[in-house]
Formats: C-alpha cells, sequence, structure tokens
C-alpha cells in the first residue's frame, strides 16, 4: 500500500500532483510519501505487539535525515554500517541505546566513534574484528557489548548480488565455528557478547528460510546460555521483500507471526532491522522526457534521469514499474526507458508497453524509496537529484538538487601543476 495515485488522470503523491512538484524543484527527483512511511512502520510495530523487542530501520537503504526523522518520531532504533551512517543516525536524533552497527569492514576509527556515542550493540563478523574491537575498547577503558553475526549457510532465495547467508557470501561467522568464537569473546577483558545477530539478504519473498534460520540461531543461543553466556539480543536483520510488479510479498504480519511460532518460549529481545519493506514502495523517482527514438528493431524514451540516479535495473536487472504523470488515451508504446549517461546499461526499464508519452511527459519510476538515492553517484558529473517530502498537502525539499560547483568542491589541481608548461 502506498500513496501515489491518480485522480482523473493525474498521478499524485498523496494530495499534491507530480506536475506541481516538478514545477518548482525540477526534474528528476525523489518524492517520499510521509503517510505511506508512517503506515508502513505502523504495521511493522503492530505486528510485534507486547513481544519485547526493537526496529532499528536500515539506515543504507534510505538514509535521508528527514526519513529516519520519520521513523525515529515512532520510536525506531536505526542499523547502521559506517560511520558516516552514525553519524547521520545521531544528526537525525537517534538514541544510541537504539543503535546496531553492521558491516564485515570496521575500522578502528569507527569503532572508536561507535563507542564513545554507546551503541546498544556491535554485530561483529569475523574473528579478527571481535580481537581489534577488544583492543580498542580496551584503549579507551570501555567495554563494547557484542552481538555475533553468524552466518547459518540458508540460500534466500534471492539475488546473488543481494544473498548474504550463505557459505560463500563474505558477511558473518560460519555456524560451525560460531561457538568457539562465543567462548574467545567470553574470555576477552572488553568485550560483552550480549546478543546473536543473523541477516540472510534482501529483496526475500518467501517466509521460509527466515524460519530455517531462526530454527539454527535458536540452538545456538541454547549452547551459550548453557554455556553462560548470557545472551539478551536476537537480531534477526532484515530483507523481506516488496512487491515491485506481481510478486506476492509477504505482509509484515505474517512474517512476524512464522517467527514467533519458530521462537517457542525464548527469552529474548527481538531485534529488527528493515529497510527495503518500510521505505521502498514510499519513494518514486520523476523524470522528463527528453526525446522519443523510433527505431526499426527497438524504441527509445530517453528521459533525464539515468543509471547514475537509480542504478537498480542495470546492476541488478532489477524490475521497477514505470508510471506517467498524466494517462493519455491513444496508441501505446514499447520500448526501453534510458537515461543521458554514455553506457549500453543505462537504462529504467526494459521492453515496456507504455501509453503515449511525449517530449516533455513525466513519468515516475515506482518503488524507488529503497536504494535509489543511497546508491546514486555523479557518474558522468552529473549533479544528484533533490529529494522531497510530501505529507498531505505539504511538501518540502529535504535535499537540494547538487550543483556544479558541489560535485568538485574538495578537488584542486596542485600549484606546482597548475601553471607547468605541457609536456611536449
Amino acid at each position: 500500500m502506498h500513496h501515489f495515485s491518480y485522480r482523473d488522470g493525474r498521478l499524485f503523491a498523496e494530495e499534491i500532483p507530480l506536475e506541481e512538484i516538478a514545477r518548482e524543484v525540477g526534474t528528476p527527483f525523489y518524492c517520499y510519501s510521509y503517510a505511506t512511511l508512517e503506515r508502513h512502520y505502523q504495521a511493522f510495530e503492530a505486528s510485534l505487539g507486547n513481544v519485547p523487542h526493537l526496529i532499528c530501520f536500515s539506515v543504507k537503504s534510505n538514509s535521508n535525515l528527514a526519513v529516519l526523522n520519520v521513523f525515529l518520531k515512532q520510536g525506531a532504533g536505526l542499523d547502521v554500517v559506517s560511520g558516516g551512517e552514525l553519524f547521520r543516525a545521531l544528526k537525525a536524533g537517534a538514541d544510541p541505546r537504539k543503535i546496531v552497527f553492521a558491516g564485515v569492514g570496521k575500522t578502528v576509527r569507527e569503532m572508536e566513534e561507535a563507542l564513545r556515542a554507546e551503541i546498544l550493540l556491535f554485530n561483529v563478523e569475523s574473528e579478527q574484528e571481535l580481537l581489534a574491537l577488544d583492543r580498542v575498547a580496551g584503549q579507551g577503558g570501555m567495554k563494547a557489548p557484542v552481538a555475533l553475526r553468524v552466518n547459518p549457510d540458508i540460500n534466500p532465495q534471492t539475488h546473488p548480488y543481494i544473498s548474504t547467508g550463505l557459505k560463500q557470501n563474505k558477511f558473518g561467522i560460519p555456524f560451525d565455528t560460531s561457538l568457539e568464537v562465543y567462548r574467545q569473546a567470553k574470555e576477552l577483558k572488553y568485550i560483552e557478547p550480549i546478543g546473536v545477530h543473523c541477516h540472510i539478504g534482501s529483496q526475500i519473498l518467501e517466509i521460509q528460510p527466515f524460519v530455517d534460520t531462526l530454527g539454527r540461531i535458536k540452538e545456538l543461543v541454547q549452547r551459550l546460555r548453557e554455556e553462560s553466556i548470557a545472551i539478551q539480543y536476537l537480531d534477526l536483520g532484515g530483507g523481506l521483500g516488496i512487491a515491485y510488479e506481481d510478486e506476492a510479498a509477504p505482509a509484515p504480519s505474517d512474517y512476524v507471526d512464522a517467527l514467533l511460532q519458530e521462537l517457542g518460549g525464548l527469552d529474548c529481545t527481538l531485534i529488527f532491522e528493515p529497510g527495503r519493506v518500510l521505505v521502498g514502495n514510499a519513494g518514486i523517482l520523476v523524470t522528463r522526457v527528453l526525446y522519443m527514438k523510433r527505431g526499426p528493431e527497438k524504441n527509445f524514451i530517453v528521459v533525464d534521469a539515468g543509471m547514475n540516479d537509480c542504478i537498480r535495473p542495470s546492476l541488478y536487472g532489477a524490475y521497477q514499474a514505470v508510471w506517467p504523470a498524466v494517462q493519455r488515451e491513444g496508441e501505446k508504446i514499447t520500448g526501453d526507458v534510458v537515461g543521458p549517461i554514455c553506457e549500453s546499461g543505462d537504462f529504467l526499464a526494459k521492453d515496456r508497453l507504455l501509453p503515449p508519452l511525449e517530449p516533455g511527459d513525466l513519468v515516475a519510476v515506482m518503488s524507488a524509496g529503497a536504494y535509489g538515492f543511497t546508491m546514486a553517484s555523479n557518474y558522468n558529473s552529473r549533479p544528484r537529484p533533490p529529494e522531497v517530502l510530501v505529507r498531505g498537502a505539504e511538501q518540502w525539499v529535504v535535499r537540494r538538487r547538487e550543483t556544479y560547483e558541489d560535485i568538485v568542491q574538495g578537488e584542486s589541481v596542485p600549484e606546482p601543476l597548475s601553471g607547468a608548461d605541457p609536456v611536449p
């Protein structure tokens, strides 16, 4: 469910037509629906009822401060994977005791920053990282609260680039060796092992892989408690998928119900790290048609947004629906929606049957709220688009459009080279 809908043939974001936003901010732009963000969070929260839990929104999916603020106001925590995301989380006003820090390559600086902030948990992904964290915490005279990320070797049935729970993936500690690493953690002076973490992938459309994972992790928690390692938190990660096209995506309530049945009487505070399921369908990328290229074998609809603005279709071959901002009667056209980037892989949609379009028309790339702007780049020296948040009939630019000056900020030509004669 989202709050982008047609009224009299015009596409609205809540109470505002997209044409109106485009007139004010130009194109392309990202647009987020406040009501959808709020609704999706509340649906997840309500399904957990009185079960001790913490929902830590996955910052990597959408890190805009205004979006984070929407969830923080609902009582959410945040899941971060870098020092920059930790900075954003604190800047947005997050309670550090509701922040979990994952990621396979935490640096000493990031560990120091998170320790100073007094976050809830470090999700540690390797034995060497555990030892490094012990040293860093010791140098600061602190104790690091830790959950080991355990790799359960479960196939999540998703795209290989976003699968994280198999033996061949880089993430986590192998299940078979995790008990020994926990024993080691227990003996370290500046480490406090209080949780277990797992995350098997992203855009998962079947509940069973989550249930299978929990079954394995539950056994580990019980074994750890037998060895007097007091596990208080069970972080089940994120990864629940959404409908981009006609997929049958599970409802958060069905997902939670299945997990609670498998959980049994295990006495832990549950941590969830949803990202895409909360923001994916709450955002769109609006772009303008520049040219129509009709060819003998293929038609192309050239728009002013490209793979630098929304890379999922090019990177994963991902499907995202394309809706016209104004519905028009007439003969439909089949073609590729492509951008201005100098790459053959620059496309937003392939072989789509679309309503009649003309240069100047607006189209919306749907389901772009997750891994849209956060994966955008300045490739081809293109300024990144603005982000707009809509609530009812109100709208705010929550990140302005970049300028050419922005994209060269920080660069310089060394003075000895600036006036140097060219090499003959």
